[in-house]
């Protein structure tokens, strides 16, 4: 499709509300997902670090427990 003017591509032929709007809400989707997915593996880090320093904590304690018991 060829376009004599900078006005008549932003037009679109008397489409260009609708085309325009749906890149724009295309776009947002795009951004919302991406956001989304970088908030998830931010907590998913935090979850995983706070899981290992629990298990350390749990195998300190044992070994804790153990060698008071052979004392």
């Amino acid at each position: 499709m060829h376009f004599s003017s900078f006005s008549d591509f932003i037009a679109m032929g008397g489409y260009g509300f609708f085309v325009w709007l749906a890149f724009g809400v295309s776009i947002v989707a795009m951004l919302m997902i991406i956001g989304e997915s970088l908030y998830q593996r931010k907590s998913l880090k935090h979850y995983v670090h706070d899981e290992v320093k629990r298990k350390a904590r749990i195998a300190a304690m044992k070994d804790k427990q153990r060698s008071e018991q052979e004392a």
